[in-house]
């Protein structure tokens, strides 16, 4: 094959200044044109297995069993499927003292938070408690992060609420509500687990950041609203989630509003938020703002009491369920109509919290410079979800504000989750009888103060500033969400981010480049101003794989770049156009399709009299160039390893022929 030609032609007038730097006294090496070598072939199972390794085991997780004994690579499984013996061989008292510490500290936010969450899920207080036990203890087993403090979300628990609510109604049909509340949670924890499991993490990806920003920041808000009926007393209140009609209901219930629950309201929430300024400000004040909710559960439980505030129209908890988890794997809803509705709901809620929990597990342990394997993140909250719909638990993962508590705190393990899960146990044993005049609105007030951090502005700025495109996509899943539905929005989110890999996909980006001066560079000349461009040349960097979607757009887009310089030429009375010189160093892959449309395009130019040369094709490419007999149908001299040499061959052959008779 001419690729694997190994001929060097020499330039002797033209210094190679891209690889050497031009020293007085010292005579330049001339250029030397090097024709592209074809990687050696592989077979097909080699090479199969090369990439479904690349696909799926980008991190070699068999590397550490090489050359190891038997029971060496025992242990090394065990420590592997299970963290804690990774850990807990090392683990001493001082460790342990750090981790009570923040243990304690994650459990006096914990225990208002679960409580309120549950509520916004629209289920009773005391599974939010149930769901702070459990989830935490088997994640401390299986889990990888050392930061990560488990138990109920706000994102989860609206998405979960607001679907659920749509087609069954939780004060109606408490039990069919509470059950498919465990069933979407089981599917969600399969579903996390079986991505882990198949080392398929790599799908919940596709929530792009500038998404996720949008729908949180909208989620925020929706939560935010939906508190209004415990911050004003309402009793009744629209079941529907959208900006309009909640703002509709707000003012339509006016008679409803009591002015005892507003007092309590604001004045709590003014402390809350105060608090949380003091820890953002101050991060060694941390204390301050961990503390904060559940000194408000406190106060204002004994100011109800004190002050009988419950008979002046101040809504309160009533009486909690004492005892450990019941459980609730009979409770499993399986068949019937609602089974699609509980699947569909677990694969959200389940995505939601998998990004939240991975996200915030990562950025952590970027923190403390340590490795967080998101495959057994995954599998590690699918299984504490698994076991969670069996104990009486929802949808759990790893919660930001509760982490970054716990990473203030000092902790060292996942030591801290099992005692924050001990601090849960207690209260349910011994302490449940204490909230029962803990009023509604302090619920309503923590879930404010949680939320409101979602609310990201100056992320949604900087997006502005750096892509356009992904800001219209942020500003489309807020206002789904906040106009429309939960639901409709994060559809959006979701579209939004697959519609914009297409477009990268199918619409590559082609510049055209020019020489810099001084250098044997071609760069881009929109980027670099004084880079020229070379007569009777057009040199063009495709940014972009090519296949089948963008074949015929990179196709026709290079004719237009054809059509446009021959009209540039002829207006500057410059020479026409010769050749066109592809430089493919960014085209890490071609399929078929593409493979067809280089030579449908060398046809075209042929037509024009215009040769066609590519420059820097990478080994893959080479390696399917080649193996379609597209590499002698280009012609292999037409083949370059640098844009430099193919100019320098190009121009040279031009010469020549113009010095023909």
């Amino acid at each position: 094959m001419g690729g694997s030609s190994n001929r060097v032609n020499i330039f002797k007038d033209i210094p190679d200044l891209e690889n050497s730097l031009p020293i007085s006294g010292q005579t330049m090496e001339p250029l030397q044109i090097h024709k592209v070598s074809c990687p050696k072939g592989k077979k097909t199972l080699q090479t199969l297995k090369q990439e479904l390794g690349e696909v799926f085991f980008p991190d070699d997780p068999l590397h550490q069993f090489k050359n190891q004994s038997f029971l060496r690579k025992l242990a090394l499984a065990l420590q592997y499927l299970f963290p804690i013996f990774q850990w807990g061989s090392e683990y001493n008292l001082q460790l342990l003292k750090s981790d009570a510490i923040s243990g304690l500290t994650i459990a006096s936010l914990a225990i208002p938070q679960g409580i309120s969450y549950a509520k916004l899920a629209n289920l009773p207080p005391i599974i939010g408690l149930y769901s702070s036990f459990v989830p935490p203890l088997i994640y401390s087993v299986l889990g990888s992060s050392r930061d990560l403090a488990v138990g109920p979300v706000s994102i989860a628990s609206l998405v979960m609420g607001s679907m659920l609510r749509e087609a069954v109604s939780p004060d109606k049909e408490p039990t069919m509500y509470l059950q498919l509340a465990f069933t979407a949670t089981f599917f969600a924890g399969v579903f996390q687990a079986s991505l882990g499991f198949l080392r398929l993490g790599f799908i919940v990806d596709f929530l792009s950041k500038p998404t996720l920003i949008g729908f949180m920041g909208g989620a925020a808000i929706i939560v935010s609203l939906q508190q209004l009926k415990g911050l004003l007393g309402i009793v009744h209140f629209t079941t529907k989630m959208g900006f309009v009609p909640v703002m509709l209901s707000v003012f339509k219930q006016r008679t409803e509003w009591a002015w005892q629950t507003v007092i309590l309201g604001f004045c709590f929430l003014c402390f809350l938020l105060i608090t949380r300024h003091i820890g953002l400000r101050r991060p060694k004040l941390f204390w301050v703002s961990a503390a904060a909710p559940l000194t408000s559960v406190i106060l204002s439980t004994i100011i109800v009491f004190g002050l009988k505030g419950h008979s002046h129209g101040i809504q309160t908890i009533g009486k909690l369920q004492e005892g450990l988890n019941p459980p609730s794997a009979n409770m499993l809803y399986f068949r019937g109509s609602y089974l699609g509705l509980a699947i569909k709901t677990g694969i959200i809620t389940g995505i939601l919290s998998l990004t939240e929990g991975i996200a915030v597990g990562r950025t952590f342990a970027s923190l403390k410079n340590y490795q967080v394997d998101g495959n057994k993140e995954m599998m590690a909250i699918g299984l504490m979800n698994m076991a969670g719909s069996c104990t009486s638990c929802y949808v759990t993962t790893g919660s930001f504000s509760r982490s970054a508590v716990n990473y203030n705190a000092g902790s060292k393990t996942a030591v801290s989750n099992m005692v924050m899960a001990s601090v849960v146990l207690i209260t349910m044993l011994f302490l449940m009888p204490l909230f029962f005049y803990t009023p509604n609105v302090i619920l309503s007030v923590i879930i404010i103060t949680a939320v409101i951090g979602l609310i990201d502005f100056s992320s949604a700025m900087r997006l502005w500033k750096v892509d356009k495109l992904d800001f219209v996509a942020c500003l489309s899943a807020f206002f789904g969400v906040l106009f429309i539905s939960v639901q409709i929005g994060l559809a959006i989110a979701v579209g939004i981010s697959m519609l914009k890999i297409l477009m990268h996909v199918t619409r590559p980006s082609v510049v055209i480049l020019g020489k810099v001066p001084g250098t044997m560079s071609y760069r881009s000349l929109g980027q670099y101003r004084e880079a020229a461009r070379i007569p009777s040349l057009i040199i063009l960097g495709i940014e972009s794989p090519i296949y089948f979607a963008n074949s015929m757009y990179l196709q026709e887009r290079i004719l237009r770049w054809v059509r446009e310089e021959e009209e540039r030429a002829a207006k500057m009375m410059e020479s026409n156009i010769k050749c066109i010189v592809l430089d493919i160093s960014a085209v890490t892959a071609i399929d078929a399709s593409g493979i067809d449309a280089l030579l449908e395009l060398k046809k075209a130019l042929n037509n024009r009299s215009i040769q066609l040369v590519i420059a820097n094709p990478v080994a893959g490419v080479a390696e399917k160039l080649n193996l379609s007999e597209a590499w002698e149908k280009l012609g292999s001299e037409c083949i370059y390893m640098r844009v430099c040499e193919a100019v320098v061959a190009v121009s040279s052959m031009l010469k020549g022929q113009q010095g023909q008779p």
